[in-house]
């Protein structure tokens, strides 16, 4: 497989264990997704309408259901050194399965990078007041697609300068907001708007994250003991999301308001030119990184092609960029919203093939075991797996109680295993058809400077 442009990083094949990195740097890369001003929002919209008490509570209860979806999927790629979408084709949804988990991942995330790159360009726009719209669309997107170009080590460097920056800044707004203010008093005040049930609460917090969570995967595939993936996901995921939740909380019941950004930047001054850079660009990496391995799957799984995902990488950012300066994207956030509610049950599913059904892990360990290699044949797809996450991703969006993602994960997860078990004691078989896997050879140019970028 040559290499086009940038670094491919291993995005049909396994990620050796030479170029395993370090679990914390892998943290700090997930962490800085997750650590951003939309969930400074979101606490401040539940503490807006809760109190701190069951703030905090709503967002643990949302978290812990999204540290076991994104600890099992890990786990199982940091055995595995295989991406979300490539994984997915031996654990449950087979080759064309595998495409159209590829491209609803994606459509989804290169549309919310279409959409993030506009706020980026919009909020810089806003507090600059220097140049236009479009010249800052231009310079967003293109700054980030040339980070996503050459992978995970860049993308890390760039979140080992970002996030520390990042907290610091939102650390100093908080300081500031909170002068005349008693910590202790804020904790114990009563919610100034609209209450938000608990069930509504948690819903919004596990909601928000639950596409990060499953392609969890993409990022702890660089993890070399898939023990440490547990502490990966338990820092990223409580640090980020309760840290900076709490902190949101807090913030709306000083300002009365939950439009705490709009107060930041009037407080921080030239600091929220910063704020916006550092919590938008370490974010919005990982959506184009997530898309730009979604597609090459697809490319790959659907048509046979070895695409090269810093190509993609290119191409999709340029588009997405020109898009964002259009406004186009805008438009499809319902579409985008509704294309979440079928990420889910593609957890639930894949779940249950490799750690309950175990259907491929013989021939996964023993093609591991011959120099890394993937199998080398594949289920051409599973029905049993298409249907199950149709019907999941229905009851996902039509059932009007509980919490939305929980019931599309949960229902997709029993009705798959009960589907595969009527489908063994009726055939007295594991598998469906399968087709032989186009291997993509490592290019030894990329495995030398990934081991030199170390």
């Amino acid at each position: 497989m040559a290499r086009d442009i940038g670094h491919d990083d291993f995005s049909l094949s396994r990620v050796p264990m030479g170029n395993k990195q370090a679990t914390w740097k892998v943290t700090i890369v997930r962490l800085g997704g997750i650590s951003c001003l939309p969930i400074l929002m979101l606490g401040a919209q539940l503490g807006n309408g809760m109190t701190f008490r069951d703030t905090v509570l709503a967002v643990l209860f949302g978290s812990v259901i999204l540290q076991v979806v994104g600890w099992a999927l890990g786990r199982a790629a940091s055995k595995e050194g295989l991406s979300t979408s490539l994984f997915s084709r031996w654990s449950g949804f087979g080759n064309i399965g595998s495409a159209l988990i590829g491209v609803v991942i994606a459509v989804s995330a290169f549309g919310w990078f279409g959409i993030q790159n506009s706020v980026f360009a919009g909020g810089l726009y806003q507090i600059t007041g220097v140049l236009n719209f479009p010249i800052w669309c231009i310079i967003t997107g293109i700054g980030t697609t040339l980070i996503v170009l050459y992978g995970f080590k860049l993308m890390s460097v760039v979140a080992n300068i970002a996030l520390p920056l990042f907290a610091a800044g939102i650390i100093f707004a908080f300081v500031l907001m909170l002068q005349g203010h008693n910590i202790a008093d804020l904790a114990v005040a009563p919610p100034v708007g609209t209450p938000i049930p608990m069930p509504v609460a948690i819903t919004m917090v596990s909601g928000a994250y639950m596409v990060g969570a499953v392609i969890t995967p993409d990022m702890s595939r660089f993890i070399a003991k898939p023990k440490n993936v547990f502490w990966m996901v338990l820092i990223s995921t409580f640090v980020g999301e309760l840290g900076f939740c709490m902190i949101g909380s807090l913030m709306a019941h000083a300002a009365g308001t939950s439009e705490i950004v709009e107060i930041m930047y009037t407080l921080s001054g030239a600091l929220g030119v910063g704020l916006v850079i550092f919590s938008t660009i370490k974010i919005n990496d990982l959506n184009l990184y997530g898309s730009s391995l979604g597609i090459t799957n697809f490319l790959n799984a659907l048509f046979g092609l070895k695409p090269n995902r810093g190509t993609a990488t290119l191409i999709m950012g340029i588009l997405g960029t020109l898009l964002s300066i259009l406004g186009i994207l805008n438009f499809f956030v319902g579409f985008l919203t509704l294309l979440g509610v079928a990420i889910p049950p593609i957890c639930g599913i894949m779940v249950i093939d490799y750690y309950v059904l175990k259907r491929s892990r013989k021939s996964l360990q023993e093609s591991n075991d011959n120099k890394g290699a993937l199998p080398k044949f594949v289920e051409k797809w599973n029905p049993m797996a298409i249907i199950t996450w149709v019907v999941a991703s229905v009851c996902g969006y039509f059932l009007t109680f509980g919490i939305a993602s929980i019931n599309s994960l949960i229902i997709s997860a029993v009705l798959y295993l009960v589907l595969m078990l009527i489908h063994k004691a009726v055939t007295k078989k594991d598998e469906f058809k399968t087709v032989e896997f186009i291997a993509v050879k490592q290019d030894e140019a990329e495995l030398v400077a990934s081991k030199q970028d170390e």
